[in-house]
């Protein structure tokens, strides 16, 4: 796979060197058991799999390009290249500027913009009016284009799927920058439809069904449907796709549901002229990261702590399966834990930060799970252990550490 250039303060020396222990002993990711470094009174049992995907050190290593290579130009991105604040606030402090918030509202109005400025495509692609618009003032979209491949991967399945009279159905969250750029480019070939979970493709099946009406369609799934769409023509041949940070497994029992439901009505001998089997689209890395959590799921601890950026898709997903289990810490940086007892965390459910002043047990020996999401540095996971390890006394280095994993 490609060695991407990065800037070395997201790098971890340690986080690597463990990384690259386990890539060596399981080249294929078959084995999804987490790493547990011994740190005396604590143990951070850390996932097989967490921080940077391909897709995101893809995206910054095209951002720092563009800002190298434009010295004295403006250079803009559409949005948050990545849903990373670390991230994002390094590139506003070399001179970037946000078009716009992840929701669509406007920092800088179009007219401003000029055909010799910069602009940032980010890793979650844009939509194609958005795109458009750019080359109507002879901006190059293409250059600096940092459109994930995995997410060009969708897109490309959903062209397909239309040239043979497939509906879309995506699964994602249909205000998410990813989503809206995936239905533009599906809508643009075939009917399209955006759902959000299991409790809707259930509603959508009792739709294919005959169960419900369309005035329950239209008014379950408003805003998120193509143009003209009509159910009783436009759900006779469906595909799925997904927003790539979503729950895998939930994307493929969404499928599966689906494939039942038109088993039910048509039978098995006509399946596949009304079902289209999608698997091949589903992102490598958030599958892997959402395993790896599994793999967490499997050991015993006190608490466990993610880092990452709060409006993170896929860092929230595993922050859900791991709070099945344990007392769970959603955290930005390692400046939100201001001691033992007291951090800031984010509740994902109530979109809210929290403040906890019940934090780290008093305990001979502490067992912490930790991991991060896919936008989110190694260097980071890698403070979040310093700065644990200096409220204890007595605790090992790093070089013992890693010598006894290396054992």
């Amino acid at each position: 796979m490609k060695s991407f250039e990065i800037p070395s303060f997201y790098r971890s020396g340690f986080i690597s060197q463990i990384k690259n222990k386990r890539k060596i002993e399981d080249p294929q990711k078959r084995d999804t058991e987490p790493s547990v470094l011994d740190f005396g009174p604590i143990r951070f049992i850390i996932a097989r799999h967490f921080g940077f995907c391909f897709g995101v050190e893809n995206a910054i290593e095209i951002s720092y390009q563009a800002i190298e290579e434009n010295p004295g130009k403006r250079i803009f991105l559409l949005s948050q290249m990545i849903h990373n604040p670390v991230v994002n606030q390094d590139l506003l402090d070399r001179g970037i500027e946000f078009i716009m918030d992840p929701n669509g509202k406007m920092f800088i109005d179009w007219s401003d913009l000029t055909s010799d400025d910069i602009v940032i495509i980010p890793a979650f692609g844009t939509t194609l009016e958005i795109e458009q618009r750019l080359k109507d003032m002879n901006i190059n979209v293409e250059k600096y284009n940092t459109t994930c491949p995995f997410v060009e991967r969708v897109w490309k399945k959903s062209v397909k799927l239309g040239e043979s009279d497939h509906t879309i159905i995506i699964h994602g969250k249909h205000l998410h920058e990813e989503t809206k750029a995936t239905f533009s480019h599906a809508v643009k070939n075939t009917p399209s439809i955006i759902i959000r979970d299991m409790e809707e493709a259930k509603i959508l099946g009792k739709v294919i069904l005959g169960e419900l009406s369309t005035s329950d369609f239209y008014s379950t799934f408003e805003n998120k449907y193509s143009k003209g769409f009509d159910p009783e023509k436009d759900l006779l041949k469906i595909g799925v796709v997904n927003q790539t940070t979503m729950l895998a497994s939930e994307t493929q029992e969404i499928s599966d549901y689906l494939k039942g439901v038109f088993l039910q009505k048509y039978g098995k001998n006509e399946i596949e002229n009304h079902f289209a089997d999608t698997r091949d689209t589903l992102c490598y890395a958030t599958n892997d990261n959402q395993e790896a959590t599994r793999g967490l799921l499997e050991l015993e601890a006190d608490l466990a702590i993610v880092v990452g950026g709060y409006n993170s898709s896929n860092t929230s997903h595993i922050v859900h399966l791991l709070e099945q289990k344990f007392p769970t810490y959603f955290i930005n940086t390692e400046k939100e834990i201001e001691s033992r007892s007291k951090v800031w965390h984010f509740n994902y459910e109530a979109q809210e930060r929290v403040f906890s002043t019940v934090f780290l047990p008093e305990k001979e020996v502490l067992n912490i799970v930790l991991t991060s999401g896919a936008s989110c540095p190694d260097s980071q996971v890698e403070k979040v252990i310093d700065h644990i390890l200096s409220f204890f006394e007595n605790t090992k280095n790093k070089k013992e550490v890693l010598a006894a994993i290396n054992a």
